[in-house]
């Protein structure tokens, strides 16, 4: 999958717009770090991507299976240990269907270590820099 994204810093402090598609977001730095707090920081918009493809893997997963999962909620806690350059996501998964039962729930985590996201973030990543005016 290729992906494509432009961000546009202007004068605004670090109100960044960030364009995919047709598509527009803001990301921004909140107050206390010097912007204007009008939308996700970086890291934000990082466990955002790992949220959602989450809660669509198992989402297409659950179809598939004929399985009711009622609303699916990911939440994600970023934590940095800059000191010892280790980044650690903390990945919880909610449905409000009370009804799964265990071999269900264990699937869907297997699922959920298999979305997209997930996958690029414990691959190998590389980062390549040009700088041009």
């Amino acid at each position: 999958m290729d992906v494509k994204v432009k961000a546009v810093l202007k004068d605004k402090l670090y109100h960044t717009e960030v364009i995919a598609r047709n598509n527009l977001l803001i990301s921004d730095e909140p107050k206390e770090l010097g912007g204007g707090d009008e939308g996700f920081n970086p890291f934000e918009l990082l466990a955002t991507s790992l949220a959602s493809c989450t809660a669509a893997t198992l989402r297409m997963y659950a179809d598939r299976k004929e399985w009711y999962l009622g609303e699916v909620t990911v939440e994600i806690d970023l934590k940095q240990k800059t000191d010892e350059g280790v980044t650690t996501f903390v990945r919880k998964v909610m449905f409000s269907n009370k009804s799964l039962d265990d071999n269900q729930l264990s699937r869907l985590e297997v699922i959920a270590n298999k979305c997209p996201v997930h996958k690029v973030l414990v691959g190998e990543i590389v980062v390549t820099t040009t700088v041009e005016i």
